[in-house]
């Protein structure tokens, strides 16, 4: 189902966000060249994007308002961690928040970085499984999408018109190496 996009009401600049926070960095490389480059500090506790299963051959895709792109993106749930919180937490609160589920099997696969030449974040990839129903209120202005996705059929996701976050994408075949045997976590 595809919704209808929000009305733009107003944009303006902001020049402090409680998102984003720049900072600079002075750097002395190993040849003596010395630069000072930019980068967007964390303002966070980290962030997650879970890869939740319904059955072995089932993910559970969700379809929410891209504000940078301005349009509906196909991706997988995905927030940041509040303070305190361990990466399994987060990702089984983020699941309950999004998608309607919790899960009873969670595994961190990896850790993603968005661009690391000039943002600190890091998103832990949770692969979830053994999933159960369970809502929680989340922070959404509206219900999200739940769209069911064949893992097998990856390679079609790719074509969707909606599917271009990258870790999203990059946390599916993580996954699905995952699942098929061919990756094995570092920790």
């Amino acid at each position: 189902m595809r919704k209808k996009l929000p009305t733009v009401l107003a944009t303006r600049p902001v020049s402090q966000s409680r998102f984003l926070k720049a900072e600079q960095v002075d750097l002395e490389y190993s040849n003596g060249e010395r630069r000072t480059h930019e980068r967007l500090r964390s303002s966070g506790f980290g962030a997650v994007i879970i890869v939740p299963m319904l059955d072995e051959d089932t993910v559970l895709l969700v379809r929410e308002y891209a504000t940078g792109i301005g349009s509906y993106e196909l991706g997988l749930p995905k927030g940041r961690l509040d303070q305190d919180e361990a990466v399994e937490q987060g990702a089984d609160r983020e699941l309950k928040e999004e998608i309607g589920y919790g899960a009873r099997d969670l595994r961190i696969l990896s850790t993603l970085s968005l661009s690391p030449t000039y943002m600190s974040s890091m998103t832990h990839v949770v692969l979830a499984r053994e999933l159960y129903p369970e809502r929680l209120q989340g922070d959404e202005p509206e219900e999200l999408e739940v769209v069911p996705w064949k893992m097998s059929m990856l390679h079609e996701l790719l074509r969707e018109p909606e599917v271009s976050e990258g870790r999203s994408i990059a946390a599916l075949f993580i996954a699905r190496e995952y699942l098929a045997g061919r990756y094995t976590p570092c920790r």
